[in-house]
């Protein structure tokens, strides 16, 4: 008789479902009987330019050590980021991408007796880590698919013990404005930790979102969470960090595995955080493919959620998982967000201006048949 493995895991582990990442262009092409070549993957808010041709070099220059293990306290990166950031070395925590940065912080601070609040149709990860410690997911109904603070703030209770709010968030591309965050955490107890992540905040401009750099000397309960997997294009090597204070960090240091940042990864992310002309270049083609969209959804007769991210939220006006096997089959991949009670909705990563296209012309195509 086989044993039932899971029913001797943990109990909020036994009860998650693991998260599912967008559809592989190899995995479409086999399906499908597609060539990969002529395949538009705009599923997984990934940076379309490829990376940067520094990186590419300090990859080649790091080759030679591979045989070695990386510096598990990442100092050159660290040391890269204080010297951009203005911050102390000790407030910086390097993370295997951001999602290791949510992990750690859920780890070394939650656990079964306290609560974790979030919003609707916010990150899939936070319900993720706060089930797998066996927390109390506190999930707040969003306004106008963004977070609604003032309803955040009232749900912290003496239990409470993490807060995590995405600024854009994630999959809704919405924003908090500099007013309401700074009236959040002033409501914030102090025991309260805060989590605000920053994935997409390097496409934001004309100062419209605020910078969570700003508040971390006057909110000690404050952590910034960031990350290199988006506008600086290093999607596959997984590197990320959180910004707080040396206290906190110390904490997610103690949980955190040696040598959770490999050394391609580092020398990568010190390499691409020194080219700003990538990164002006990253921004402008977010920026210039946002409107394209935004102009074909609008010919198409569709509306959208306004977003600062590098990715958009198309509401189809009826239930998106059809639509979304229909793409697949003409070798278009987006993402459908039914898991984050968006039926009507796709999430579109913004790519190059042909592959924008390419998606809008195939879309067209689509609900012209339905």
């Amino acid at each position: 008789m086989t044993c039932d493995f899971l029913s001797l895991a943990q109990p909020g582990v036994q009860k998650l479902s693991p998260y599912v990442p967008g559809k592989p262009v190899e995995e479409l092409a086999r399906e499908f009987g597609l060539r990969p070549q002529d395949i538009v993957k705009l599923a997984s808010n990934e940076n379309p330019l490829g990376p940067s041709p520094r990186v590419i070099e300090a990859i080649k220059a790091a080759l030679a050590e591979m045989t070695r293990y990386p510096d598990g306290n990442g100092f050159a990166l660290k040391s890269a980021l204080s010297e951009r950031l203005g911050v102390s070395p000790a407030m910086i925590t390097l993370g295997n991408g951001s999602n290791d940065i949510l992990e750690l912080i859920t780890r070394a601070f939650v656990g079964p007796q306290h609560e974790v609040v979030f919003s609707q149709h916010a990150f899939a990860v936070y319900p993720i880590v706060t089930q797998a410690v066996g927390a109390r997911a506190v999930v707040v109904p969003a306004r106008d698919w963004g977070h609604d603070l003032e309803a955040m703030a009232a749900a912290i209770t003496p239990a409470t013990r993490l807060v995590f709010i995405a600024n854009p968030n994630n999959p809704t591309g919405t924003w908090i404005d500099a007013a309401a965050l700074e009236a959040f955490l002033a409501r914030v107890p102090e025991q309260v930790i805060v989590v605000l992540d920053e994935a997409y905040t390097e496409y934001v401009e004309n100062g419209e979102v605020p910078n969570g750099m700003d508040y971390l000397a006057r909110y000690p309960n404050l952590l910034v969470s960031r990350t290199f997997s988006k506008a600086y294009g290093l999607a596959a090597l997984r590197v990320g960090y959180a910004v707080c204070q040396p206290a906190i960090a110390d904490a997610m240091n103690r949980v955190r595995q040696p040598f959770n940042v490999n050394s391609l990864a580092l020398a990568a992310a010190v390499a691409t955080l020194a080219d700003a002309d990538y990164l002006a270049a990253s921004c402008k083609v977010n920026r210039e493919g946002m409107a394209q969209l935004e102009a074909g959804f609008a010919a198409l007769g569709l509306s959208w959620i306004p977003s600062r991210g590098n990715f958009i939220a198309v509401d189809l006006g009826r239930e998106a998982s059809g639509i979304y096997q229909a793409l697949l089959r003409q070798g278009v991949i987006v993402r459908p967000v039914g898991n984050y009670e968006m039926p009507n909705h796709l999430r579109v990563s913004i790519g190059l201006a042909q592959e924008n296209q390419r998606f809008l012309d195939v879309l067209g195509q689509v609900l012209a048949r339905e």
